[in-house]
């Protein structure tokens, strides 16, 4: 698998675990709410792991260019985990309205960060790392 599929794959998989958490805040149920939400943050915050500190390491190793995409891409990845913990403090509160109003601004900086990487950085990386994607992939799936 390369690795602009397998990251492209986690990507799919915390926008599913995303739409499990207002699912069950649309049904009401915050319990089970905070529950898909923790499954949810540990994926997405292991995501940015991989990226952080592997991926773009070695790219940056591989380039020399630490600014320009990496560091949008980081930038990018603060701004998701403040609005993170804002997210569990709304569901910690069963505060529905604040849920849904940070969702939104979830998902448009999710879906906008995914097609930048996914479209742009992945390819990138693809192009500097690919001789040792075997590699990148196995050590991306134990972390």
């Amino acid at each position: 698998m390369l690795i602009k599929d397998y990251m492209t794959q986690e990507h799919r998989a915390c926008d599913a675990e995303f739409a499990k958490i207002e699912e069950c805040v649309n049904a009401g149920d915050f319990e089970k709410a905070k529950a898909a939400f923790d499954a949810f943050k540990a994926h997405t915050l292991k995501h940015f792991a991989q990226e952080e500190e592997l991926l773009f390491v070695k790219f940056v190793e591989a380039t020399g260019m630490s600014g320009g995409p990496v560091e949008v891409m980081t930038f990018e990845h603060n701004q998701m985990r403040g609005l993170l913990e804002q997210i569990q403090d709304s569901l910690e509160k069963g505060d529905e309205e604040a849920f849904f109003g940070l969702s939104d601004s979830m998902m448009i900086l999710l879906q906008q960060h995914n097609m930048k990487e996914e479209q742009m950085l992945y390819n990138m990386i693809q192009m500097h790392l690919g001789a040792s994607n075997n590699e990148l992939v196995a050590q991306l799936s134990s972390m």
